[in-house]
Order: structure tokens, then sequence, then C-alpha cells
């Protein structure tokens, strides 16, 4: 391996590290207390971890009897999800994807009673009252929504005549969006200072094998209305808060594959949002709290409102039709890289599996139409090679002449890369100009919802690790399993070094580091998905076919001849085409006549 190709694979290394440093965990010093303190809106809101549905409202009499009556719940069902309501709070109480498992194989419950609470919340008499408490009514039935019809269930809280609050849910035949419209009449009076907001505690579920995974996913983005996006750090360990001034226009809590969103037809005025990672647990990854100031309502008498709720996956073509920004909830990586995500290897992975089942031939098929897209890059790189290569004795010579003056050496070096007309970055920056598409693919199999639960081989599921072997202990930095696919892909990474160190073998620091690179790389990317490494192992196996290739159309004694030819010009001195034009109008002069 050239120096020049060493430090470019170096570079790429470097980033590499970077970039995943930049999206791994980061170990944050933990606060004094690990409990959430909601920042303010109206009032403070209950830690997280605890009873948030044991709030007593400023009533009494009629209600506290009424709320010992057990609650009602109606189901609204579609083709893509079943919403459970339930009268106690007239809330969304169970959202399960029909279409999606756990990684137990159960049907996929992204809420339920036990991890998920929301309602309004107001002051009245300066006590809190929280409507995920109220005993809400209800005369709706149970719903299965199919054709042009729209299921619906409606739930109302009457304090007195003409004095209530009223939601109404609706439910398409299709699709994962649930909306819900509300209407909060004659309560001015028990309402301090008119302010109302939307508080949901969501504790959020474990959905897929790798634990670890699903918590470093986990977050809560947000999108203001002057079309700002924002996120809490996904990657975080201590509990996270932040206070929202401007309006709000969603807010999402994000996992992996899946979210659990809410838009508002009239952006929210502020908002405030806390985030606790929960690491004791095998079964919540994360406990997230949103609160939302509800916009002003110029006649107190009435105040009413539409939220719509998406209950669904991380899926680009769903996402983007929700709403504005909506897609950002799947994580594409920086600019350059979303692009290439964007409009180059999510249409051509979706192409692929048009036509393909399998999706490990899928990825194999994308390496190949990779690589014949970087071929005219490949092919610079190893013509580069090739001239390095012819070079080799003449830059062993300056290594035995020198010897350990390394300063001298280099120096001579960039005489005979003069003298040659080879230009030294011309191997490593082709390399540097394929970092995008390498980003890309970092970015793109960690978030692809279609590679969930696909085997392939001995990977049972391409979305996460493919352990061939779980240890009894923790090896640090590395983990307590084996993934056979990283190990190929470390093993055919250090071939490849190994082979392309023939043309020009390194030395002391420079060759420990060229195999110290793939070795890091076994330890980074053991947890990561098994697609992930099988792309970057087969594209290795694809990079030895493809110099193979390329190798028949390079003729190195060709350009062995034209290093030579361009070093004795560069020796004779190189004239000037005006130099060379006197020369030959004095030659013709002189010369006799005929």
């Amino acid at each position: 391996m050239d120096r020049d190709k060493l430090i470019g694979l170096t570079l790429i290394f470097g980033i590499l590290l970077v970039y995943t440093h930049f999206w791994g965990p980061r170990p944050v010093p933990q606060t004094a207390s690990d409990r959430i303190q909601q920042p303010k809106l109206s009032a403070p809101s209950p830690h997280i971890g605890e009873d948030t549905t044991s709030i007593t409202p400023p009533f009494n009499g009629a209600l506290a009897q009424a709320r010992q009556e057990p609650a009602r719940e109606v189901v609204l069902e579609n083709q893509d999800i079943q919403v459970t309501l339930t009268s106690l709070g007239g809330q969304v109480k169970a959202v399960t994807l029909k279409n999606y498992q756990d990684y137990q194989g159960q049907p996929l419950v992204l809420l339920d009673g036990q991890s998920s609470a929301m309602g309004f919340r107001f002051t009245a008499a300066e006590a809190q009252v929280n409507t995920n408490a109220l005993p809400f009514e209800t005369t709706d039935k149970d719903q299965y929504v199919v054709g042009e019809a729209v299921g619906q269930a409606t739930f109302t809280w009457t304090l007195a005549p003409g004095r209530y609050i009223r939601q109404i849910f609706s439910l398409p035949s299709q699709g994962h969006q649930l909306t819900q419209a509300w209407e909060i009449v004659g309560l001015e009076k028990h309402v301090d200072e008119g302010q109302i907001d939307f508080v949901w505690h969501d504790l959020i579920k474990r959905t897929e094998k790798s634990i670890k995974a699903c918590r470093n996913k986990a977050t809560i983005n947000y999108y203001l209305a002057n079309h700002t996006f924002k996120h809490l750090k996904e990657y975080a360990t201590n509990t996270q808060e932040q206070t929202i001034p401007s309006p709000v226009q969603w807010i999402a809590i994000k996992q992996r594959f899946f979210t659990a969103g809410i838009i508002a037809e009239e952006a929210f005025v502020q908002g405030a949002v806390a985030l606790k990672p929960m690491p004791q647990s095998t079964t919540i990854v994360k406990a997230a709290q949103v609160c939302l100031a509800l916009p002003p309502a110029d006649l107190q008498q009435v105040r009413s409102g539409k939220f719509t709720f998406y209950f669904g996956p991380n899926d680009y073509p769903l996402l983007k039709g929700v709403a504005p920004g909506f897609s950002r909830n799947l994580s594409l990586g920086w600019p350059v890289i979303k692009w290439i995500n964007q409009y180059l290897i999510i249409p051509l992975f979706t192409f692929l599996e048009q036509h393909i089942s399998n999706y490990g031939l899928i990825i194999l098929m994308l390496v190949i139409l990779i690589k014949l897209l970087l071929l005219p890059l490949s092919y610079r790189s190893y013509l580069a090679m090739a001239q390095m290569k012819v070079l080799k004795p003449t830059l062993d010579a300056l290594k035995a002449k020198y010897g350990r003056d390394i300063h001298k050496v280099q120096m001579e070096q960039v005489k005979l890369y003069r003298a040659v007309g080879l230009n030294p970055l011309s191997g490593c920056v082709p390399l540097l100009l394929q970092m995008p598409i390498l980003l890309a693919m970092f970015n793109f199999f960690p978030n692809a919802l279609a590679l969930r639960q696909k085997p392939f081989l001995w990977a049972h599921d391409l979305s996460t690790y493919d352990s061939i072997l779980d240890l009894p202990f923790t090896i640090p930095a590395y983990g307590s399993h084996i993934s056979l696919f990283t190990v190929l892909m470390t093993a055919s990474t250090m071939l490849h070094t190994w082979s392309s160190s023939q043309v020009s073998a390194p030395e002391g620091p420079v060759k420990i580091l060229s195999y110290l690179m793939p070795v890091t790389l076994l330890f980074v990317l053991n947890d990561f998905p098994a697609s992930l490494t099988f792309y970057y192992f087969v594209s290795n196996l694809a990079t030895f076919g493809q110099q193979g290739l390329i190798k028949r159309f390079v003729d190195e004694d060709s350009i062995r001849e034209k290093l030579a030819e361009h070093m004795a010009s560069h020796r004779n001195g190189a004239k000037s085409r005006l130099q060379a034009r006197l020369q030959a109008a004095m030659k013709a002069k002189r010369s006799p006549k005929k």
C-alpha cells in the first residue's frame, strides 16, 4: 500500500470514527437527581415514574361518586392500526400496529394503559386538574372501519348543563392517523388565567431485540411554526429538559422504527419536553414527557381545536405525507448524506424491492450497482496504484540510499513525482470522493424499516446484529456476543490491506496503523445491524473482483514506458512550443535550398 493511498484510507477511517462517535453513545455525567422536573408552563407536571392519573380535581359530590364507575372502552380499528379509547379521561389508551410484530413475535403495541397517559391540564381554584382522571361518558361501540367509512367515538364529561368537555376521535379505513377534535365549553370561570395545556406522558416501550439500539435511537423531535426542526439528543445518558418558547407545529416521540406524534391544526403557543433514560428496565427504554400550551380563544365561552395523531412506522413515504417536516423523524444523516439517501439509495433500494424478495440478494445487488456507479473513481484509484507499482523499485532505492533520513526521502519522492508527472493525491482523492456513499449506507441500513425482522443466512434479523455466539462475559468496548458478518468484514478488510501493501510495503507505525484500522472497526461495528456489516463485507469482495477486472484494461508496461518518457523529457529539459518553433525555423533556414 503506497503512502498516499494510506493517507486516503486513514482520512476515511478518521471520518468514520468521528461519525460513529457523533452518532454513537457518549457518556454524560449524571445529574444530582434523575427525576424529570417538567419546565413550568401553567403549572408543574408530575415527575416521570409517578402515577400520572392520580390527580384530584377541584370538584366533589356527584363527580367523586362518578369516578368510582368502571371505565368503558371503545376500539376503532382499520387495516393498519387498532386504537383503544377509554372513558377514563376520554383518551387514547392503547395503540397496536397490526402489520408489525415486536421482537418476541407478539403484536406490536406502541402504547398501552400502563405506559401512556394524555389529556388536558389546567388549574382551577389553585388546584391542578388533568382530564385523564375525569370520567367521560360515551355511547359508541367498537368499530372496524372499511371502505369510505370513518370510525368515530365521542366522549363527554359534563360538569353542569352548558359546561362540559367533549372529545371526538375519528379513524379512516386505512392509514396510521387518528384525529381528535375537542371542545371545552362554559369552563372559563374554572380555568385560572385561561391557560390550558395538553400533557402527554409516555414510557417508551421496547420493540426490538437490541434494547441498547432501542434506547440509543429513542428521542423527542419537534417542529416549530417557523419551519425549524429540533430534537433532544438520542444518545444522552442523563435526563434532558427543554422549554420551547416558540409556537410548535408538531411533536413526535420517536423510536428507532416507529413514531407516536401529535400535530396541531393551529400551532401550540409554546411547549416543554423532557426525556429520561431507563437503563435498569428491560421493557422500557426511556420516559418521555410533553407539555403543550393550547392557543388562547377569542371567545372564552367556547374553546375548540383539532389534533392529528400519527401512530406508525418510520417509513419515508408515509412520514412525508403526515405534515411538513414530519419526514425528519427518519434520520438520513447530514445534508449531503441525506440527499444521497433520499435521491439515490432509497429509490434504488425500493426499485430492487419490487423485483427481488430476498433482502440479502437486494443488498448484494445494491453493492453491484453502487460499484458500477463508482467505477470511474475506482479506475482512477487503481491506475494510481499501477503507477506507484512501477515506481516502487525507484522508491525502494531512495529509501536504501538515504536510510533513516525520512525528510530527505520525502523530498526526493516529491522530486520523483514531479519528474514523472504523477500527482501524489491521485490515489486518495477518488477514495475520499466515495466517502459520502459509505456514510450514506452507515445511516441507511440502521434505519431501514424494510430490513426489520428479515432473515438472511444465519442472521435472523438483518436490522440487528447477527450473533453466532453469546459470550458468558462482556468484553470491554466489544460486547458479549460475536457478530459473524462483522468478523468477515474485518477479515476481508485486512486481506485487502495485505493485498494493497504488496505494491509498496509500509513500515513502522504506518504498517501498524494499516492493520489497526480494520481491527478497530471490529469493535465499533459489532453491535451494528447485520445488513450494514454484510454490505461492507460484500463490498470488499466486490472490490477484489473490480480490481481484477480493471487490471485487464490497465497495461502496466505502457504505463512504465510513459513514465520513463516523461522522466527523460524532464531530465533533458522540457521545451516550450515557442522554443520548438524557433528551433525548427532556424533549422529550416540553415538547410540548403533545392
